[in-house]
């Protein structure tokens, strides 16, 4: 038994992903939909054992019919070497162990297989976290977790290479909507089944104190002119291949053919001893 702590309580983020299909608002896994889509369409290879973790199959059923469809656990329901794409999708800030998640997809790949991870990145909810942080503080005198840790694109990104995937990428994007109040804000976050399931967190519902404080700060640092208050939501895309000879290798060192000094027609000084 692993003594590392658990980021999250796996059965409350469970109960929040069921209550959330009662009336969901999951235009998040949509977007990154589209923008798997997107993606795909620009690689030149056809992909015919599609693998797709997600919590919510229902968003990805109909654009991908032949997909395996499995929930995001800690042990992925997936077969060493079967699947020439695997798409992990809005779920790897949950994961208690996001390494272990890569290294399951990587061993599940066929040569020259394709992962695609589509993740929430450390820019998301940040006018959220620092309104319920300073609030928390100016009431109580503490402070509590409240909002998952998510990765930075650099940190994310050095992931793949310790999961073993070759051509490694990370790119980002920044999606802001807008509120007529924090509160908006939040039912969204319930709806979407992304309300607080940190195994740390304090278990009951929040002071009515400290959410009034934070609500009149997020609004009084980040309302616009019209009232309304804005939401980041950094959408982060990792793609990296199972290695395979046909691949582009990198050159020996030493191997070069021709001089960088030429290709940037400039003279080449030698650094002193």
């Amino acid at each position: 038994m692993s003594d590392t702590p658990l980021l999250t309580d796996h059965g409350a983020l469970i109960l929040h992903r069921n209550r959330a299909r009662r009336r969901p608002a999951l235009f998040l896994h949509e977007e990154a939909l589209t923008d798997v889509q997107d993606r795909l369409s620009l690689v030149n290879k056809s992909f015919h054992a599609p693998a797709i973790v997600t919590p919510y199959p229902e968003v990805w059923t109909d654009a991908f019919p032949d997909a395996h469809l499995i929930p995001d656990n800690d042990v992925l329901d997936l077969t060493e070497g079967t699947h020439d794409l695997i798409i992990h999708a809005m779920a790897l800030h949950w994961a208690n162990d996001p390494v272990g998640q890569l290294i399951q997809c990587r061993r599940a790949l066929k040569p020259d297989g394709l992962l695609l991870v589509i993740a929430l990145g450390g820019q998301t909810l940040h006018e959220l976290r620092a309104a319920l942080g300073q609030a928390e503080i100016e009431v109580t005198g503490g402070l509590s977790p409240r909002v998952a840790p998510m990765g930075e694109i650099r940190d994310l990104g050095g992931l793949l290479q310790r999961a073993g995937l070759a051509l490694p990428v990370a790119d980002s994007a920044v999606l802001t909507t807008s509120y007529e109040t924090p509160l908006h804000l939040m039912h969204d976050l319930r709806a979407m089944g992304e309300t607080n399931a940190l195994n740390a967190r304090i278990k009951g519902l929040t002071r009515r104190d400290v959410m009034t404080r934070a609500m009149a700060l997020y609004a009084d640092a980040y309302a616009d002119d019209t009232g309304r208050i804005p939401a980041t939501f950094e959408i982060i895309t990792l793609t990296g291949w199972a290695p395979d000879a046909s691949q582009p290798q990198p050159l020996r060192p030493g191997s070069a053919a021709h001089r960088l000094a030429d290709a940037l027609n400039t003279v080449e000084s030698p650094l002193k001893d």
